[in-house]
């Protein structure tokens, strides 16, 4: 299978993103995110990817988001 475009990464790929800044997700709670809607994400047979950029967002302080919908995202999934 080929790899998505650059922005696009698995869960596991996203929870490592998370737990390297002391943040801890399971990929399967990342997951549940992407399907309820809080995160962007794309579905490649069985392989479910969300943006790197979001989850980077998640890692930056409220203060700092300059997109309005990233405003709410840590909010949201906290829900």
């Amino acid at each position: 299978m080929s790899k998505p475009p650059a922005d696009w990464i698995s869960l596991s790929e996203a929870a490592d993103l998370l737990a390297s800044s002391n943040v801890h997700f399971t990929p399967g709670t990342i997951g549940r995110w992407a399907r309820t809607g809080h995160l962007q994400s794309i579905k490649l047979g069985h392989k479910r990817f969300v943006r790197r950029s979001q989850i980077r967002g998640l890692l930056r302080p409220a203060a700092e988001h300059t997109a309005p919908e990233d405003e709410n995202l840590q909010l949201a999934l906290l829900d």
